[in-house]
């Protein structure tokens, strides 16, 4: 059998991580675990003002699932040291493999009228605007990762430039 993979999707908002994360899922069947459903369902079923709590009960749901031989897609912004340390333990902890993923949007032009234009997919989740996006903490990145720059491409190039980079072979998303 071999070893569950966990893929660390990771990226500011309006980059279109959570559109690869769903295709990527399609494609492959694999778990899609989305911290924003994560953190909304807390917030609406628990009443919480949200930080950390998303980001570890998502981790605990991956784990769970990694240890039963199921791959894993994690879509998160995934913007800082810490939080990408904690889903590599995860990996390391189900002794799965993991692959990080950046999502960006090189175009800032394109990336600000995406944001600006998107409508939430999440009941009552309330998307930041261009502004949050300009002012969240987002670290760079110094570990290996695969970079996906969707500016100027469709969901479909997207996708195949993606499953390209991760050695997948998908049927055609046209």
């Amino acid at each position: 059998m071999n070893k569950p993979i966990l893929y660390i999707l990771s990226g500011l908002p309006g980059t279109g991580k959570s559109t690869l994360a769903q295709e990527l899922s399609k494609v492959t069947g694999f778990m899609y675990l989305r911290i924003d459903t994560v953190e909304q369902g807390l917030r609406d079923l628990c009443n919480l003002k949200v930080e950390g709590e998303g980001y570890r009960l998502s981790y605990r749901v991956a784990l769970d699932n990694l240890k039963l031989g199921t791959s894993v897609i994690a879509d998160s912004c995934n913007p800082i040291e810490l939080t990408r340390s904690e889903w590599i333990e995860v990996a390391v902890e189900a002794n799965a493999d993991y692959v990080n993923i950046e999502v960006v949007c090189s175009d800032a032009s394109e990336h600000r009228h995406r944001v600006e234009n998107r409508e939430p997919t999440i009941e009552r989740l309330k998307l930041p605007t261009w502004k949050d996006i300009e002012n969240r903490e987002y670290h760079s990145w110094d570990t290996m990762r695969l970079v996906v720059d969707t500016a100027g491409q469709s969901v479909s190039e997207s996708t195949h430039e993606l499953l390209t980079g991760l050695g997948i072979e998908g049927e055609s998303l046209n």
